[in-house]
């Protein structure tokens, strides 16, 4: 029982060829791309509206040397959205769900920011390592907890997303497997757990849109330590 859970979390593989790949291009080709028109149609408005108004809530208190990484992050945003959200459809795979992928975005992003701050302002991102007014006996301590807590930050990224999207779809697959079984037992009892899985795919779809704008905003915290 508890493998076919997990299964689902498994990176599919048919003829050896893993199709994780595949899951991570076949959102972009269905993003719509610019045209020569005088007029855009409603999709490419929608998503320059989108970008527009999330890449102005993301840097608005970010200093403008930070803001080279506008297209970057809103790109990430617009893949991590895509991403959690088509893992909700049937018979579909959720490459965020894979803490590999996670960590390497996170990873590789958190090592930017803190290389960039180290170069363009090494006081300054040093300087968050001892809180201000702290005292002096404390202070090897001090430095050393938020060492700490700064190499955690990429391993907190990673682990948050792929536990949050684990765990909701683990909860929809009891819930939808207990829906089934009861249905010939307990019609009524399987009623109100139809209702139950139907609130908790709402409540993933939810947590789907939170989460990779809670990826988005966590990163460019650190950047605005860091410029």
């Amino acid at each position: 029982m508890t493998l076919s859970l997990f299964d689902q979390f498994l990176s599919p593989v048919v003829c050896w060829i893993p199709l994780v790949a595949i899951a991570i291009m076949l959102p972009w080709i269905l993003f719509p791309s610019p045209t020569t028109r005088w007029v855009n149609n409603r999709n490419l408005t929608s998503q320059n509206w989108f970008l527009g108004q999330s890449t102005s809530q993301i840097f608005s208190p970010i200093n403008p040397g930070g803001h080279k990484w506008a297209i970057l992050l809103s790109s990430l945003l617009i893949f991590l959205t895509t991403m959690n959200t088509a893992g909700l459809l049937p018979y579909t795979f959720t490459p965020t769900s894979q803490l590999s992928i996670n960590m390497g975005f996170a990873g590789a992003l958190w090592m930017g920011i803190v290389i960039l701050g180290m170069r363009t302002q090494p006081t300054h991102s040093l300087g968050h390592l001892l809180p201000e007014g702290a005292p002096a006996l404390l202070t090897p301590v001090l430095v050393i907890i938020e060492t700490i807590s700064l190499f955690i930050r990429p391993i907190a990224l990673g682990v948050r997303l792929t536990a949050n999207l684990t765990a909701g779809h683990l909860l929809i697959q009891l819930t939808s497997t207990a829906t089934l079984a009861l249905l010939t037992i307990m019609p009524i009892t399987a009623i109100f757990t139809g209702v139950l899985l139907f609130l908790l795919a709402l409540l993933e779809a939810a947590v789907a849109l939170i989460q990779e704008c809670v990826f988005i905003l966590l990163l460019s915290l650190y950047l605005q330590e860091n410029v």
